[in-house]
């Protein structure tokens, strides 16, 4: 029960976080949830009135405390509605790791960048061999993905490529990573034209590899990461 809390905690925590408009994001969850604004007020011990002035904008965007608290009231008042939020953190669990490999014989670096037409913006690829990857859903990741369920997409080594899918700008991947115990030995992300400079720098700072893949499609990279396996 706790553990399905936290998730869920988590979830809605990450997609406030990515959001560029936080009171918009909490509103879109509590509607989402169908949790009236009166009831979420009385929650949180305010008035609807500054409830609905956090979640509009009209006030200053609300402190990292008021958040928290904020999500907090919500995950409880779901609990006593049917556990919504956890149905949704459980069926998106699976759907976030779109592919996950393991290869027989280690595989340099600069061969798997080739086939996902990747270019490298730091690091050192030719000196890498990898041993598995993972393609991961960034967006899914970020909202479902948390504590042990985070390393289920190292697999059976680190020494693997871990490319991320739906990127915005690429910083939300390398915080993630930069934060976590374990880290890959390279990293692609796929979907933006550019790549946001804090995700280069944090890459640098980590020592990874890190690069950005033009393939036309999801289904593209995951093929050609198949295609080196055999």
């Amino acid at each position: 029960m706790e553990q399905t809390s936290n998730e869920a905690l988590a979830k809605i925590a990450g997609s406030v976080v990515a959001a560029p408009d936080a009171g918009r994001a909490m509103r879109a969850w509590r509607e989402k949830l169908t949790i009236r604004q009166v009831t979420l007020a009385n929650a949180l011990g305010i008035s609807a009135s500054v409830l609905s002035d956090y979640e509009s904008g009209r006030r200053p965007s609300p402190g990292v405390q008021f958040v928290k608290k904020y999500i907090e009231a919500l995950v409880r008042l779901d609990e006593g509605k049917g556990r919504v939020v956890s149905k949704l953190v459980s069926s998106e669990k699976d759907e976030a790791i779109l592919s996950i490999g393991e290869f027989t014989t280690p595989v340099e670096a600069s061969k798997v960048l080739r086939s996902l037409d990747a270019t490298v913006l730091v690091g050192e690829p030719d000196s890498v061999k990898l041993y598995g990857y993972t393609v991961v859903d960034s967006i899914k990741t970020i909202y479902a993905l948390s504590g042990y369920d985070f390393y289920r997409i190292f697999g059976a080594t680190t020494e693997r490529a871990l490319i991320f899918t739906k990127v915005g700008m690429g910083r939300s991947p390398l915080v993630a990573i930069r934060v976590s115990q374990l880290k890959p030995r390279v990293v692609v992300i796929h979907g933006p034209k550019e790549v946001d400079p804090l995700a280069v720098d944090l890459a640098r700072r980590e020592g990874l590899v890190l690069a950005l893949s033009s393939a036309v499609s999801e289904e593209a990279l995951i093929s050609s990461l198949s295609g080196l396996k055999q």
